[in-house]
C-alpha cells in the first residue's frame, strides 16, 4: 500500500494527453483505490476499467471506468468551482469525488444510480466527501430537487437524450453523454442551440448501458464466458446462435488496405453503425475467442465488428500486421463476407472519416433533417455530419 502514490503518479503520467492541468489534479487529489478497496493495487492504478459487479448472466453491470476515458470526458464537461453538477450512474463514487473536487468547496454533485446496493458503496466511498450526495432512483428521471445544474454527465451509455436532464440543465448548461449512434457510443458534449443541441466536442468511448425506463433496444448477450455480443438491431438473427455460429467458419477474405486498431475503433466502426442496419460488436476478455481481432485494447482484451443475419455472421480480421480482412461464419458467411468488405472499401474511398469533424445535432423528433445522416429516436433526431 505504501507505494501507492508513485503508482498514482505513473498512472496520471499515462493519461496527461488527454485532459489539462485541472481534471489531471484532481486525479492526483482523489486516491483510486478508496473505490477499489478489494482491489489490488497494482490493478487500481492502471489506466484500465475494473467490473465490480455484474448480473446474473455474467455481464458487466458497475465498474470503475478507465481512467482514460474519464478523463476525456471531465475534459468535456468543464466543471467550474461553485458550479452544481447532476451525475447519471454512481458506480464506485469515483467519477463523483473527482467531481467534486472540480466544483470545490462552494460547488456541489448530485450522483444517481438505479442500483440500491451501488448507491450503498458509492455513499461508503464517498463518506469524506461532503460535497457529494448519491442518490438511488431511475437516472432517466435525473434529480428535479437539486436542478438547476450547470452540467450533466452520464456514465453510462444512452440510448436517447431524457427530457428530464433538458428541463433540470441550467440554460447555458453542458451536458456529456455517451450517446448511442445506431449501436456505436461517442461521447458527446451538447450544448443548448435553438430547440436542440448541437455538439461541442465528440470522442470515441464505450460504456455499459443505461438500465431502467429509458434503456435502448440493443440486444448485449454474453455469449460464451467472456464474450459478448452487442446487436443495435437483431435483423431476425437469434442472438443465442451467434456462439454456434463461431465454430462455424466459412472463409476468410483479405483486401490490400492496411487498417490500425485506432482507425477500426474510431472510424470504420462509426461508418459500419451509420451505413449497415445489421452490423454488430463482439467485445472478448480473459480468452483469445477471437484471435485475429483487429482491436486489441490489452493482450486479453479485444473488439471486432461485422455483420449479422439471417443464418450467418461475417467479423472484421487483421491477423498481427496484415491487411485488413474479414472472415465468414455459418451459410451465410460467405454472402455477409462480401457485404461487409464492400463497406469497408466504401469507407476507404470516402477518406476514412472517424470521431474527428465529427458534429451531432439532435433535434426534436419532427425537426425536417437539413443534411447529414439521420438517427431516429424516441425523444430526439439525430442529424450526423463531418465538418
Amino acid at each position: 500500500m505504501a507505494g501507492w502514490r508513485r503508482q498514482r503518479d505513473q498512472m496520471v503520467d499515462m493519461i496527461t494527453s488527454y485532459a489539462g492541468e485541472r481534471v489531471l489534479a484532481a486525479f492526483r487529489a482523489v486516491p483510486r483505490h478508496r473505490f477499489l478497496p478489494e482491489v489490488a493495487i497494482d490493478e487500481v492504478y492502471r489506466d484500465q476499467p475494473v467490473v465490480t459487479r455484474r448480473d446474473e448472466s455474467g455481464l458487466p453491470i458497475s465498474s470503475s471506468s478507465q481512467p482514460a476515458i474519464m478523463a476525456v470526458m471531465l475534459e468535456q464537461l468543464d466543471v467550474r468551482e461553485g458550479q452544481r453538477v447532476l451525475e447519471i450512474g454512481a458506480g464506485t463514487g469515483f467519477n463523483a469525488a473527482l467531481l467534486g473536487h472540480l466544483a470545490g468547496d462552494t460547488g456541489s454533485v448530485v450522483s444517481v444510480d438505479i442500483d440500491q446496493e451501488t448507491v450503498d458503496t458509492a455513499r461508503k466511498h464517498l463518506a469524506d466527501t461532503p460535497n457529494v450526495t448519491v442518490v438511488c432512483g431511475d437516472g432517466a428521471d435525473g434529480v428535479p430537487d437539486g436542478a438547476p445544474y450547470d452540467r450533466l454527465i452520464c456514465t453510462v451509455g444512452v440510448w436517447d437524450i431524457s427530457p428530464s436532464w433538458r428541463d433540470q440543465l441550467a440554460p447555458a448548461g453542458r451536458m456529456v453523454l455517451p450517446l448511442d449512434l445506431r449501436g456505436v457510443q461517442r461521447s458527446v458534449a451538447f450544448e443548448r442551440d435553438g430547440d436542440g443541441w448541437v455538439s461541442r466536442s465528440v470522442e470515441p468511448c464505450g460504456f455499459m448501458r443505461l438500465r431502467g425506463r429509458m434503456a435502448g433496444p440493443e440486444v448485449v448477450r454474453m455469449v460464451r464466458p467472456g464474450l459478448t455480443l452487442s446487436l443495435p438491431d437483431p435483423h431476425g438473427l437469434d442472438p443465442d446462435r451467434i456462439g454456434q455460429l463461431l465454430d462455424e467458419p466459412t472463409n476468410e477474405q483479405v483486401t490490400d488496405l492496411m487498417v490500425s486498431g485506432a482507425e477500426v475503433f474510431g472510424g470504420l466502426s462509426l461508418w459500419l453503425a451509420i451505413h449497415e442496419p445489421a452490423w454488430c460488436v463482439l467485445n472478448e476478455h480473459g480468452h483469445r475467442w477471437l484471435a485475429a481481432a483487429p482491436v486489441r485494447m490489452q493482450p486479453d482484451t479485444g473488439m471486432t465488428a461485422g455483420v449479422a443475419g439471417g443464418d450467418g455472421l461475417a467479423l472484421l480480421t487483421k491477423p498481427d500486421e496484415s491487411a485488413i480482412g474479414a472472415t465468414g461464419f455459418g451459410a451465410d458467411g460467405d454472402v455477409l463476407t462480401v457485404r461487409l468488405l464492400d463497406h469497408v472499401r466504401a469507407w476507404h474511398a470516402a477518406g476514412r472519416p472517424g470521431t474527428s469533424g465529427l458534429c451531432v445535432k439532435a433535434v426534436p423528433p419532427t425537426t425536417p433533417a437539413d443534411g447529414g445522416e439521420v438517427i431516429d429516436k424516441t425523444y430526439t433526431r439525430l442529424v450526423i455530419s463531418q465538418t
